[in-house]
């Protein structure tokens, strides 16, 4: 590939992990959007419906977008009063009238600025009846011991543009006065600070997502020297995720009922990858195998990164083997062990994650909606594998799906409420 498209690529994404006035310059020279401006009027009720917005590939599965950006917040005050409540929607609406959801370009599909707004146990704790059934995050298997992220509130952001990105978080901090060429009403600094995190986590992540964005990116701790990421792969394990088939759908991971029906509930975990043996050790057929099935690599089913597969990962039929895989594979996929979660067929659970080089790690923002916790729980769970870990051959975590590469250093939980109750929600 030509060093100058590597060099771009890359540059943008290092342009967002470092962020401030003279990324967003040196981005701009690079990137150019020329975007038109957007209407606030135009967003959906519910925030957490993207994917209207999003273009597809062949196969139909949702592409997202390049570039994201979370931001961990605490509330200043006490109890929210209607005035900051009016500040942080005017906040948001500035940039939602500089930026469209999405457009068309030259050559496709470009998604504007696409954001949600999100609030932790710790912002209800504030209110005598908080009305919220939102759990604290917690270990949920006997390796892990992630530390909670205990920020009130989460803003994540996401683009095509890593330029939009940098100048809507300047405007929000209140460094910018316009942005593509709408004046800035308000600002969130005016009532949130960067959250206080336990043991000093990151209230600022980055990441990207798409094919060539890991290949350029792989010189980073957990990855080796080799640079064995594919310039195909979306993601630094090499394989495709994002099928329209593991994904449940905007209205199955939608609050029915309640104060904040229409809304979602969003988990947060940042994880770390140790990709040395998957890529060193292990060879393609044993990747094959756990992250999707045995069948799937005795069949010799996938070509490059699984996107042949189409829409779906097509473990459906063989979740329901993950004992005899163990015993006669000595091996079990990780889609396969998180197909077993499905309710009547369908996942619980949306999947938005990225990459990262947060830290200068090869590192998952693992973000995901749902219509409650417990379902990304349940989810997890499966993913555990625990009665294949009966097996001589499967492990705890060896031969256990992913399980033996990644580490979960943080969670997080968050109620994303519906776009009318964003700002500041009061309790029910």
């Amino acid at each position: 590939m030509p060093p100058s498209r590597i060099s771009r690529r890359d540059f943008v994404k290092t342009a967002v992990a470092i962020g401030g006035a003279s990324a967003l310059s040196a981005c701009l020279g690079r990137e150019d959007p020329d975007l038109p401006t957007g209407s606030a009027g135009a967003r959906p009720a519910r925030q957490h419906a993207w994917n209207d917005a999003l273009a597809t590939d062949d196969a139909g599965n949702d592409i997202p977008p390049r570039h994201h950006l979370v931001r961990l917040f605490d509330y200043r005050g006490d109890r929210p009063t209607d005035a900051d409540r009016e500040t942080v929607e005017t906040a948001l609406r500035s940039l939602e009238r500089a930026y469209p959801r999405s457009h068309e370009t030259d050559d496709g599909h470009g998604v504007g600025l696409l954001s949600t707004v999100g609030y932790g146990p710790s912002y209800f704790e504030r209110f005598d009846d908080p009305g919220v059934a939102l759990p604290e995050p917690e270990p949920l298997a006997p390796f892990e011991n992630p530390t909670p992220d205990d920020a009130d509130v989460i803003v994540h952001l996401a683009s095509d543009y890593g330029s939009v990105l940098l100048a809507t978080e300047q405007a929000l901090d209140g460094e910018r006065d316009t942005v593509n060429g709408v004046e800035v009403a308000a600002t969130l600094s005016d009532v949130l600070v960067d959250a206080d995190l336990a043991d000093e986590g990151r209230t600022r992540r980055t990441g990207f997502i798409g094919a060539g964005l890991p290949a350029d990116n792989q010189g980073v701790t957990g990855i080796p020297d080799s640079e064995p990421v594919s310039e195909d792969a979306p993601l630094y394990m090499g394989f495709e995720s994002g099928f329209k088939g593991s994904q449940a759908s905007e209205d199955r991971v939608t609050i029915e009922g309640g104060p904040f029906a229409g809304g979602t509930t969003q988990h947060l975990s940042q994880i770390h990858l140790n990709l040395q043996q998957w890529y060193e050790q292990d060879s393609r057929e044993h990747r094959e195998s756990t992250m999707f099935c045995p069948a799937h690599a005795d069949g010799d089913r996938i070509e490059g990164t699984g996107e042949n597969l189409g829409a779906d990962n097509q473990v459906a039929g063989c979740a329901d083997d993950v004992t005899t895989d163990a015993t006669e594979s000595g091996k079990v996929g990780h889609a396969q062990k998180t197909a077993r979660a499905r309710v009547d067929g369908q996942p619980r659970i949306l999947r938005r994650d990225f990459d990262s080089t947060d830290d200068e790690r090869a590192t998952v923002h693992f973000l995901s909606l749902q219509s409650a916790i417990a379902e990304f729980v349940a989810t997890r769970q499966a993913m555990n594998g625990t009665t294949a870990a009966d097996s001589a051959a499967v492990g705890q975590r060896s031969n256990n799906g992913i399980l033996q590469y990644i580490t979960v250093e943080r969670r997080g939980n968050y109620l994303v409420p519906p776009r009318n109750k964003r700002a500041l929600p009061a309790a029910p």
